[in-house]
Order: C-alpha cells, then sequence, then structure tokens
C-alpha cells in the first residue's frame, strides 16, 4: 500500500507514451518527475533521445536529465547516487516523486539501492578490461570470470561482453563477486515504498508503427543535423557512437549506406529495442499493466492510473 513518501514509477517500452503519463499524474498529484533514460542523462543527445522539451514538461520539473557529457563515463552508481537524492529532495518539499523510463537497471539500482557505494568514476577499470577484450577475445575473458564467480559465467552467453565485463568490473572494484552482490541485495528491504505503472499497447504492431512514426519524426525535427554537429564536434564517440538513432546515421555520414537504409535500421533497432524492454518489464511482478488498443488516449491512460493509485492508498 501507498504512503506520502511512496514513490511511482512509469516505466514500459520506447514510443508507448510514458512520459506524457508521468507529466499528467506529476500536474494531478503535485509531483516532480525524475528520468530513467539511460540517454537524456546527456546533454548533447536530444532528438534521438526523444529528451521531453519544454512544452512537452507542461512546467513539471524534470530531474536526471542533462546531468552529464557524452565525454564523461556515467556508471549505474552515479545515477544510484544523483537520482536518490533528487528523490529526497522532492519528498523534502512535500512533492510526490514519479520516476519515468524506460532504462529498468537504473529504476531498480534507485527503487531497490544496488549496494555499488565503491564506483570507479573515471572508467578506467572498465577501458582497460574491455581493451583486454579486444586483445585475448570473449573466451579468456569469460573463462576469467569462471575462475572467480562460476554461477556468473554459466549463467552469461559467451558474445554477452557488457555483463561480463561488468562482473569482472565490480569484481576487481570491491573484491566481491556480482553474485554475491546480488543474493545480498535481494535480501534487503527496497530504498522505496513504490508503485510501478506499466504503459504499452495490447498489440505490438501498434507499438512498432509508433516507433516508426516517432523515427520520421525525430527527422523531421533535425535529428541528422545533430549527428552531424556532433561528429563536426568530435563528440561522435564512446556513448554517443553507441546510441540508437546516432550510430546508424553516422553510417550514411561516413558513406556507408543510404539515408533511407540509415533511416530504416534506427527504426529496426528502435523495435528490438522496444521487444528487449517489454521482456525486462514483463518479468517485474511489481508493474501494474495499463494497455491501450491503439494510439493511447492520455485521459484513459491517467484514469486507469489514478483508480490504481487511489486502491494503493496514494491520492
Amino acid at each position: 500500500m501507498g504512503s506520502d513518501n511512496t514513490v511511482i514509477v512509469v516505466c514500459g517500452p520506447t514510443a508507448s507514451g510514458k512520459t506524457a503519463l508521468a507529466v499528467e499524474l506529476a500536474l494531478g498529484l503535485d509531483g516532480e518527475v525524475i528520468s530513467a533514460d539511460s540517454m537524456q542523462i546527456y546533454r548533447e543527445l536530444n532528438i534521438g533521445t526523444a529528451k521531453p522539451d519544454r512544452a512537452e514538461r507542461r512546467g513539471v520539473p524534470h530531474h536526471m536529465i542533462d546531468v552529464a557529457s557524452v565525454t564523461e563515463n556515467y556508471s549505474v552508481s552515479r545515477y544510484e547516487t544523483e537520482a536518490a537524492a533528487a528523490v529526497e529532495d522532492v519528498l523534502s518539499r512535500g512533492k510526490r516523486p514519479i520516476v519515468c523510463g524506460g532504462t529498468g537497471l537504473y529504476i531498480n539500482a534507485l527503487i531497490k539501492g544496488s549496494g555499488f557505494s565503491e564506483a570507479d568514476e573515471s572508467g578506467a577499470v572498465r577501458a582497460r578490461l574491455e581493451d583486454e577484450w579486444s586483445q585475448v577475445g570473449a573466451e579468456k575473458m569469460l573463462a576469467r570470470l569462471r575462475e572467480i564467480d562460476p554461477e556468473s559465467a554459466a549463467r552469461l552467453h559467451i558474445n554477452d561482453k557488457k555483463r561480463i565485463i561488468r562482473a569482472l568490473e565490480v569484481f576487481e572494484i570491491t573484491g566481491r563477486t556480482i553474485t554475491s552482490h546480488n543474493l545480498e541485495t535481494q535480501s534487503k528491504p527496497p530504498r522505496y515504498d513504490s508503485l510501478f505503472i506499466g504503459v504499452a499497447p495490447e498489440d505490438r504492431q501498434v507499438l512498432y508503427d509508433r516507433i516508426d512514426r516517432r523515427v520520421d519524426a525525430m527527422m523531421e525535427r533535425g535529428l541528422l543535423c545533430e549527428v552531424k554537429s556532433l561528429y563536426d564536434r568530435g563528440l561522435m564517440v564512446n556513448t554517443a557512437a553507441q546510441a540508437i538513432g546516432y550510430k546508424e546515421l553516422l553510417g550514411y555520414i561516413h558513406g556507408e549506406c543510404s539515408l533511407d537504409e540509415s533511416i530504416e535500421l534506427i527504426k529496426r533497432k528502435s523495435r528490438n529495442y522496444a521487444k528487449r524492454q517489454l521482456t525486462w518489464f514483463g518479468r517485474d511482478r511489481r508493474v501494474n499493466w495499463i494497455k491501450y488498443k491503439k494510439d493511447e488516449n492520455i485521459g484513459n491512460l491517467v484514469e486507469a492510473s489514478t483508480k490504481y493509485l487511489s486502491l494503493n492508498g496514494v491520492l
């Protein structure tokens, strides 16, 4: 059940309507939004991340947007620390925190508390491990993990570079395996009481059509110009070079494909990302799903959300 300090989480796949719902709830509940989007934290990435502009925010304060540069190494632990501080600030002023985003890892770290108090903010350990991966290959890196954390090694696919490196990084920084850390975290009570609202169409094709239209709208708003500007300033490296919508247009800039091919690739990668988000949040029993048939009617979403929150003591 909810309380005065309950954090509301609005989650779901990309292009599902999360932002509009979070803003409506904030307006109705005297709340403020804390973004949980791993790309909207970067000041330089705007159009391609669907970052809400001033009109979309409708006067509602938004936190954890534009808090870092693409030149920085931004970690989950840093997000956890900074987002928790934002939540505490909102609560201290008697407002309702509304976490909104599709980055499940960020949401879990904030609500549950990851416990990764020790962090290599410089990213030096991760950078070294990535260099080693390039030199010795996936098999030897997974074998190294198997020696220190056989459970994690057995669970991870040999090509899951991100998670293998993360597990090795955690061990080097903390001296503990990520398996033992996860077990300890699961046994702890969450940092915040929370109510999760998931937003998505009933028909997945409706979501894919929304994604396609959004990509077309991004191109009309000047996404290619944004990417070219980043490229000309030498900022299309690291994060920016891997972000969906940016990486694909970089291929066009380099003459590797046509503009139409780049746009189609953005749409396909975005649809694949949405599938992964649906899988992630679909496994989370905390999520109360609000599904809609065609394009969402914001009034219906607000009504369904309000009913759910009211039944759980938040209103």
